[in-house]
């Protein structure tokens, strides 16, 4: 859980994003400490994806203000966001499923050896690393040279995870994390997110489980409706009611019938 007087990692401010005729951001706020899991809900078209995807450097941000440890954030591009140490595991989760763990924790960034020796990539290195990112995510039972086409949904989840953390991020965006999972897998998960929180890292998750691992497994909670923030909460002293009926914005006991 953050630490008071923290500087939050994250500030965004009043962000405002159009897409032609369409507002999808009307001035859309969040902070991320570290060691915090904010969960970012609201109904399809409150503006969550666009903000995180400002925050991914997908997408630009027509005014407002976006804070990096304090400064200005000179985000352009995806690769800026990375450079700054914000990773993000979409929901596709980008994995090959032919190739095993190893080769999909470093795809793209493969560790490879001098060039007289053909850059022949380094096997053994990368499992060392591998392996170390996986115990230390408690994760060390899992087969590294097993395909991940042949692994379970939450397995390949939490290949996507380690995967984000294997480069010391700052900032871990998870979208939709346990979608489609059992409910063991998300518990798998949601265990291996507060493990990410505990090491200092801000974690920010966009999810539609909200009574089950948005209220039980974040530390805050940011509700956005209409492109704008439609409440803020503290996890633990909120229903999935509650929440719920902060994103539609309607009458709560209509709401709660249904």
């Amino acid at each position: 859980m953050m630490r008071t007087g923290d500087t939050p990692l994250i500030s965004m401010r009043n962000i405002k994003k159009s897409f032609g005729s369409v507002h999808a951001l009307r001035g859309a706020s969040i902070d991320v400490y570290p060691g915090e899991i904010v969960a970012l809900v609201g109904d399809n078209g409150a503006g969550k994806s666009t903000l995180v995807k400002v925050m991914a450097g997908v997408h630009g941000w027509d005014s407002g203000e976006y804070d990096f440890e304090g400064q200005p954030a000179k985000i352009a591009s995806p690769s800026d966001a990375t450079a700054l140490g914000i990773q993000t595991v979409y929901q596709d989760l980008a994995l090959c499923n032919n190739l095993d763990a190893v080769q999909n924790l470093f795809l793209g960034r493969e560790l490879a050896g001098s060039w007289w020796g053909g850059r022949r990539m380094k096997r053994a290195e990368q499992e060392v690393r591998a392996r170390e990112v996986m115990t230390r995510m408690r994760l060390g039972n899992l087969s590294l040279s097993r395909p991940v086409g042949a692994m379970s949904g939450g397995q390949r989840q939490n290949i996507a995870i380690a995967r984000s953390i294997l480069w010391k991020p700052n900032v871990v965006i998870l979208d939709e994390p346990t979608a489609a999972l059992s409910h063991s897998a998300a518990e798998q998960v949601s265990i291996l997110i507060r493990t990410l929180a505990d090491e200092g890292l801000g974690v920010v998750v966009v999810s539609h489980d909200i009574h089950h691992f948005v209220v039980n497994a974040t530390d805050r909670i940011e509700v956005m409706r209409l492109g704008a923030n439609a409440a803020s909460f503290k996890s633990s002293d909120v229903t999935g009611e509650q929440v719920v009926n902060a994103m539609v914005g309607g009458n709560e006991a209509v709401n709660l019938a249904g």
